[in-house]
């Protein structure tokens, strides 16, 4: 404890999504800000929150600055000193400067020569005195997804403090005792409610619980041990691991007394309940019913009011079919838990009603009877409805299950209509009012109107993938017979809003993508490798013929996209080195990026390949702006008069054709094997031929060599330079 740093942040409630970043960022943040200031903690940094609070604990940290020591270089030794010995002015000067006298300066060796120096030794300052600059350098260094103006500023001369939500207390121990800090209430604060928030040993307890005196009140602590104690015994449970295990056993034991269990869709659904233990202090969980008419509303429609809406859970039976009942989470030990749940179940009961009014209403008209009304509704200024949207992908999609993914006719069309109808529910009551349903409830609707199996998935689905995940859904046992239609409706709508938004200009910043589209190219790279027999040029072409796009428009697109491959690969085991290999080509060949990066990788330790890979990048640098015209080997070889240089395009001839035959194949691993055979004949060349010679004609020869080698290797297994090892 003599040596114990405590410090919590009390704040109005953070949201839920905030904690987990900013639990781990306050302690890393207090830690780098102790590190600056030569204070490094002497043992792990742990963090805890609640919705209420930030909280850091330092074990042990030391009881003073480290020392500093640091060499001020001076004058030159030649110009400090004149012919008798006498120090010049700008030695006496520099000496002046420092404080001390010229015989007090050493002479070090530098690069550029000797100089004077002076070797400054500054004491450290004590913890406390250090600890108030550290607390203010984390309270600006902290980022938050958006930040508040509450009328507080620091006095560091930096002016307002902005943070995410308003701090209404700190503890802030060193050793058991206060470390004095203040945030101040700005000049021009508008209300007389705010007022300084001055750091103190103190820590406050549940809001509305307490086991004696006053709910909320302050409670003195004065080491890490006392403060967890004496926050459970107000009714907060600091760890977030105790919250969530609390949770999850008594949504067991309540669903098991509604015969029945937490539903299924929660694992991968939401995430309810990573997220409702930064929602609690002090979790208990009751039990609610609705009217059993609710279970006529599609599954979809149920979870939504109850999972994103609500925050609460659930509860199927054991036959996998909806109860009538959920489990709700709340921050208060009930003392009358069905007056709690009375309340609740008045709330979803009139969100479902809502919802059952909507699916009512919406099942008037079909889906195709609505696609008018997709023209009352914009998707961008600069492309449109998403009427024409529809159109768009219509088109594409047909094209893409046809030409690209090789299915039939009526395959086809059934992915077109999927498209046309794909952007429907938008212009119904019920996304209109459950946004978060969008596409889904799309699927959900053609379900209903009877379209088949190929055209409903394809429309519920065709939003996904949002990952580059393997196993991200959704799975091909979940798409059936719909999978074709899907990819093709999904990748047409990715492209179509890809390729659309990059000629609309709205290409996302390193900070902003207001429209999702890394998300949609994490969906296009995905498809396209689990569909490796779609080439992406070809879709770009189709994609950007419908928007006037130019080569250049396609080509960022292209590389916006090939950007998150590398990411999917890596994902995947690959190592950056060899996606960059094939990047040279990128989607030419595309259903051969798997096979070639798994080739790389068997080879990527062999001595023989990597030694031809270095010379590999001796060629590329050496043939830059050089083409070999298209001219034979065998034409070529009669240029050429030097053993060394003869050999090599004997070799580079010799196994041209298996070499072709093995690419033609994709049989990768044989042709690796034979250009890595070419290594000891490039390091021949190199080590007895004179490339640049004064002779145009040979020298032209031989860059036509090694530009057919380059060309012959580059386009077939990729950029192998790429793969060269640094050298030394």
């Amino acid at each position: 404890m003599d040596r114990e740093l405590l410090l919590e942040l009390g704040c109005e409630e953070i949201p839920a999504s905030w904690l987990p970043t900013l639990t781990n960022q306050v302690g890393e943040t207090l830690a780098a800000q102790l590190r600056e200031r030569r204070l490094a903690p002497e043992t792990a940094v742990e963090t805890f929150s609640t919705p209420r609070r930030l909280m850091v604990r330092i074990e042990r940290i030391p009881e003073r600055q480290t020392d500093l020591e640091e060499v001020l270089n001076g004058p030159p030794v030649s110009a400090s000193f004149m012919a008798d010995g006498a120090p010049t002015p700008a030695a006496a000067g520099f000496a002046a400067k420092q404080g001390v006298e010229v015989s007090a300066l050493e002479r070090v060796k530098t690069p550029k020569g000797e100089y004077l120096a002076f070797r400054k030794r500054v004491r450290g300052k004590t913890a406390v005195d250090v600890l108030p600059d550290a607390l203010g350098g984390t309270l600006r260094a902290l980022t938050f997804p958006k930040l508040m103006r509450w009328d507080a500023m620091l006095e560091d001369g930096k002016g307002e403090l902005l943070f995410g939500r308003p701090i209404r207390w700190i503890l802030y121990t060193y050793g058991g005792r206060v470390v004095p800090f203040t945030i101040s209430r700005t000049p021009g604060a508008q209300t007389g409610q705010v007022q300084d928030v001055s750091a103190g040993a103190v820590t406050y307890g549940h809001r509305f619980l307490t086991t004696s005196g006053r709910a909320g009140r302050a409670i003195k602590v004065r080491s890490f041990d006392e403060y967890r104690a004496r926050l459970l015994e107000n009714f907060v449970i600091l760890e977030r691991a105790e919250r969530h295990n609390k949770i999850a056993r008594e949504l067991d034991a309540k669903a098991q007394r509604l015969q029945g269990r937490v539903s299924r869709m929660l694992h991968h659904d939401s995430g309810l309940l990573l997220e409702v233990p930064d929602l609690v202090e002090y979790p208990a969980v009751i039990a609610g019913t609705f009217a059993r008419e609710f279970l006529d509303l599609p599954e979809e429609v149920l979870t939504t009011t109850l999972i994103h809406h609500q925050h609460y859970f659930p509860v199927e039976g054991e036959d996998g079919k909806l109860k009538e009942a959920f489990l709700a989470v709340i921050n208060i030990e009930p003392d009358n838990e069905r007056l709690i749940a009375r309340n609740a179940e008045r709330v979803v009961t009139a969100r479902l009603r809502d919802a059952q009014f909507f699916w009512e209403a919406d099942r008037k008209s079909t889906l195709a009877s609505r696609v008018e009304r997709l023209s009352t509704l914009t998707f961008h200024k600069k492309l449109g409805s998403y009427k024409a949207k529809a159109e768009r992908i219509e088109k594409l999609a047909r094209w893409i299950a046809k030409e690209a993914l090789g299915a039939s006719g009526q395959v086809a069309e059934q992915a077109a209509l999927a498209a046309r109808l794909s952007k429907v529910d938008l212009a119904t009551d019920m996304v209109r009012e459950f946004p978060e349903l969008q596409g889904v409830m799309g699927g959900v609707y053609a379900r209903a109107d009877g379209q088949p199996e190929e055209v409903w998935k394809a429309i519920y689905h065709h939003y996904l993938p949002i990952g580059v995940e393997a196993d991200a859904p959704p799975t091909k046992a979940t798409l059936g017979k719909a999978a074709v239609t899907w990819a093709a409706v999904s990748l047409a709508d990715k492209l179509d809003t890809l390729v659309g938004m990059f000629v609309a200009g709205e290409k996302p910043t390193g900070s902003r993508d207001p429209f999702g589209l890394r998300r949609a190219a994490q969906g296009v790279v995905k498809i396209l490798a689990d569909y490796p027999q779609v080439h992406l040029d070809r879709l770009l072409q189709e994609a950007g013929a419908a928007h006037g796009a130019g080569s250049e428009e396609l080509a960022r697109v292209s590389d916006f996209l090939w950007d998150r491959n590398e990411h999917l690969y890596e994902q995947r085991g690959a190592h950056a080195d060899e996606i960059r290999v094939i990047r040279s080509d990128k989607w030419k060949l595309n259903d051969t990026i798997a096979a070639r990066v798994a080739e790389l990788r068997r080879v990527r330790n062999s001595a023989q390949f990597r030694a031809l890979a270095s010379l590999f990048k001796r060629v590329k640098n050496i043939t830059s702006g050089v083409s070999d015209d298209g001219r034979e080997l065998t034409a070529l070889k009669g240029a050429l008069k030097e053993p060394a240089e003869l050999a090599l395009a004997d070799a580079m001839i010799e196994r041209a054709a298996v070499f072709e035959r093995a690419v033609a194949a994709k049989h990768f691993g044989e042709a690796i094997d034979r250009i890595a055979e070419l290594y000891p004949f490039v390091d021949d060349f190199f080590k007895g031929v004179l490339v640049m010679t004064d002779e145009v004609a040979l020298r032209e020869a031989r860059l036509m060599l090694l530009a057919h080698l380059y060309r012959q290797i580059r386009q077939n297994i990729g950029d192998i330079s790429e793969m060269a090892p640094e050298a030394k």
